[in-house]
């Protein structure tokens, strides 16, 4: 694995990031979606034309043209047009596949507007600790530059060329980092961004992802945010949501389980990269915190029960 030192960068990489499903969609008329995910994360980049969406807990956003929204666990959402209703408008809810594109309202006349829509999958064996670090919508206005690079991952997913799948998963992570930094809303929510946003807590959030196997405490990661432990404690709670140790804990396992479902080395090895003594401190602490021992966990699904991996 290729360690980064900027902690945004390395959480994304970690992510491994797919594209299952995309596809360009239309509205005309007097138009509604009822969409329903699973909990994984939706995109949508508004080519032209506006819309309105809903999420719940969050204010109703209208979405113009160049504007790109990501809904990081996505169940129940809705979109409809911003235009108020004809009395002859027909059926918002109608849906008509055209030639290159899903029509919703009405399949003859001219567009009001006009998305590219994805679904993303993660290759990351735990999300929890990026899911828990995101806002639970980001909406950037206006860049035109996360536009372009929805169309080209659209277009990447359509084609057959060599190395697609590379590239894809690298045109993904620029997009999620270009998201989450051009989303200066994202700050008004406790998370990894208003973590790093802040001057004292991004030198420590720095040197934790620098050196996870170091044994930290509190103390020394007050003492590289030039705060008392007192003040450093609080901040970082209050800016990132989670403690200081359950941060560090959570991303040490995030680390853990890529290597182990890798098989990126023994457990002994595993453990010291992860800043355990020893393979039996970290496969305690392991089961402790993900339910199963490391061994178990590193078996491919399909493994015969006699196996196991040390």
């Amino acid at each position: 694995m290729i360690h980064l030192t900027d902690p945004l960068a390395e959480i994304v990489a970690l992510l491994q990031p797919r594209l299952p499903f995309s596809k360009t969609a239309s509205g005309s008329g007097s138009w509604h979606v009822d969409g329903k995910g699973d909990g994984s994360p939706f995109f949508a980049a508004i080519l032209e034309g506006s819309a309105k969406l809903s999420i719940a807990g969050e204010s109703e956003a209208r979405l113009e043209e160049n504007d790109f929204v990501l809904i990081p666990a996505a169940y129940q959402f809705t979109m409809a047009s911003t235009e108020a209703p004809a009395v002859d408008a027909g059926d918002p809810l109608r849906v008509t596949k055209l030639a290159e594109e899903t029509r919703h309202g009405d399949p003859t006349g001219d567009p009001n507007m006009r998305i590219l829509i994805g679904r993303l999958a993660f290759g990351s064996p735990d999300s929890k600790l990026i899911l828990a670090l995101l806002p639970r919508l980001l909406l950037v206005r206006r860049q035109a530059r996360l536009t372009t690079l929805v169309q080209m991952i659209r277009g990447e997913a359509q084609d057959v060329r060599p190395a697609k799948e590379f590239v894809l998963e690298r045109l993904l992570q620029v997009l999620l980092i270009e998201a989450l930094r051009s989303d200066t809303a994202a700050l008004e929510a406790p998370g990894l961004l208003r973590g790093l946003a802040d001057r004292n807590l991004s030198l420590a959030l720095r040197a934790l992802h620098e050196a996870p196997n170091q044994a930290w405490s509190v103390e020394d990661l007050a003492a590289k945010a030039m705060l008392s432990r007192s003040a450093f404690f609080e901040k970082f709670q209050k800016q990132t949501g989670m403690a200081p140790m359950e941060y560090l804990t959570s991303w040490r396992m995030a680390l853990a389980k890529d290597m182990l479902r890798r098989r990126d080395g023994q457990m002994k090895e595993i453990a010291e990269r992860v800043g355990y003594g020893s393979a039996s401190a970290f496969s305690v602490a392991f089961s402790r915190f993900v339910g199963v021992p490391p061994s178990i966990y590193a078996r491919p699904a399909d493994a015969d029960s006699s196996e196991r991996w040390t």
